[in-house]
């Protein structure tokens, strides 16, 4: 099977495949000078470089002034060998091992999924504390502050949300009852660019207008319209928050479930929180409340809790939880917008659609703004622990303390093994589309993964569902889906 990207085909191996596009006489071929910056050999220990342009199969190459023919055509994004590499010697990119030959591979030949496996570096544990870090300058930064919602236990958040969040999926008919009856009547309903389409095509059709002219329709542009003016005006918004969760599951996903709503109540960003639960489900609200006080021990921000099979009925629940909404939301605006430090600041980092370039490219640009931050005295959580398979020895070595480094290593066999269990594992990470776009092994994929959380230190590992807690580079043990990974790394701080 083979399928291809503008004029460029590849097979599900991620091999290349000439079109007749390629067949063109290059004049780059004939040039090595002018193809200089079509190539970026990254790291002096790499034995393959990096492609930025599709190059032709003979296209004249020189990497560090030694002259190299290509035996491929190479796509943008690919990498390809700068020696002859033999059976079972491995793969450097980045200075890291990123994979192993398993075929005899020529020099100015493609990486494939043919001729390269994932390349698997034994840890050498007891490494740490000799990591030296030189923080970026933040001279520019000296004396900055942002305006910011400060919370009782210190935290200060850019946004102020109240939440609506069941303990269980039976509640979820109830939240969106309840979100249909008060977003728009508190000026928080924000309008679909796609009704006026529609009442057009609707207006179209009452008109006697035919299939062709509505499909006219179909061409204007479509306006995407703010949130009306609403009564709260130091309130962000509110959030519904539901899920498929809470019971007819195992209890630890309960336990799990209660620790990352806790997480999400305590989150700075967030003023309050309205609880709906049934009652019977396994996510109990006192395990709940347990996980807040973990996070917090001096919680007190509003929450109101509603509990259906001890207010007797449905609508007088529904009534009761939308009566807290506005009493909350009442409270939660007279928290006004204040100065404060950067160092008050904690971002989260996340991978999306990676390619060969995400790596040299955008997470490292990503990757200063880490340091940045944490050089400021603020927070990072990197997650996604299945793309750091590969670069576990250098995240180990920047662990500050011996209990983070060995915890990391613990969680990333401790996963890695569950997937293996069930016919699966980390170096299965890399999706078609990374494949197809030069990301041929997970290695590879982790090692312009990890570039998002910069150089720094490592000052705590943490696993799912757990809050970071102190200043600095965090890792936080999440899967590489999107949705499951920023899910945690909000509920994490």
């Amino acid at each position: 099977m083979a399928f291809g990207i503008t004029g460029v085909a590849f097979n599900n191996k991620g091999k290349h495949i000439r079109s007749a596009d390629n067949l063109v006489e290059d004049p780059l071929r004939r040039d090595p000078e002018s193809v200089k910056n079509r190539i970026i050999h990254l790291h002096p220990q790499d034995n393959v470089a990096v492609a930025l342009e599709d190059l032709d199969e003979g296209t004249k190459v020189s990497i560090d002034n030694l002259p190299l023919v290509l035996d491929d055509f190479i796509a943008a994004k690919h990498k390809f060998t700068l020696s002859d590499i033999p059976v079972g010697e491995t793969i450097y990119l980045y200075g890291i091992k990123v994979g192993i030959a398993v075929k005899a591979i020529k020099k100015g030949t493609a990486i494939t999924t043919e001729n390269t496996v994932n390349a698997i570096s034994e840890v050498q544990r007891n490494t740490t504390g000799n990591f030296k870090w030189t923080p970026p300058g933040t001279d520019a930064f000296k004396n900055r502050s942002f305006m910011g919602y400060h919370r009782p236990d210190g935290q200060v958040g850019t946004a102020n949300y109240w939440l609506v969040i069941p303990m269980v999926f039976c509640e979820n008919r109830n939240i969106e009852i309840i979100k249909e009856a008060v977003l728009s009547e508190l000026g928080y309903q924000q309008s679909s660019p796609y009704i006026q389409f529609t009442r057009e095509l609707i207006s179209q059709h009452q008109e006697g207008g035919s299939p062709k002219e509505t499909s006219k329709i179909a061409q204007t542009k479509i306006h995407a319209n703010n949130y009306k003016t609403n009564l709260f005006k130091n309130v962000t918004g509110i959030k519904f928050l539901t899920h498929s969760g809470g019971c007819g599951e195992t209890r630890q996903d309960s336990e799990e479930l209660c620790g990352l709503l806790a997480g999400y109540i305590t989150h700075p960003n967030v003023a309050g929180a309205t609880i709906l639960s049934l009652g019977c489900q396994n996510a109990q609200l006192s395990i709940l409340q347990k996980e807040i006080k973990k996070r917090d021990a001096n919680f007190s921000k509003p929450y109101f809790e509603f509990e259906q099979q001890e207010i007797g009925t449905e609508d007088e629940m529904i009534r009761q939880a939308i009566r807290s909404i506005v009493n909350g939301l009442i409270m939660a605006d007279q928290i006004e917008r204040k100065p404060a430090p950067l160092s008050k600041l904690t971002i989260g980092v996340e991978c999306g659609g990676s390619d060969g370039f995400s790596g040299i490219s955008a997470n490292p640009a990503v990757g200063h703004v880490s340091d940045l931050i944490v050089a400021l005295g603020g927070s990072v959580i990197l997650s996604e622990f299945p793309e750091l398979s590969g670069v576990e020895q250098n995240i180990y070595d920047r662990c500050t303390k011996q209990v983070h480094a060995d915890k990391f290593l613990d969680l990333m066999q401790m996963y890695n093994a569950r997937a293996v269990s069930v016919g699966s594992g980390f170096d299965m990470n890399p999706s078609p589309g990374n494949i197809k776009d030069g990301l041929i092994t997970d290695a590879m994929k982790s090692a312009g993964a990890a570039k998002k959380g910069g150089t720094s230190p490592v000052t705590g590992v943490f696993d799912y569902p757990e809050k970071a807690d102190g200043p600095g580079l965090h890792l936080l043990c999440t899967p590489g889906n999107d949705v499951e990974s920023v899910t945690a790394e909000v509920a994490s701080g």
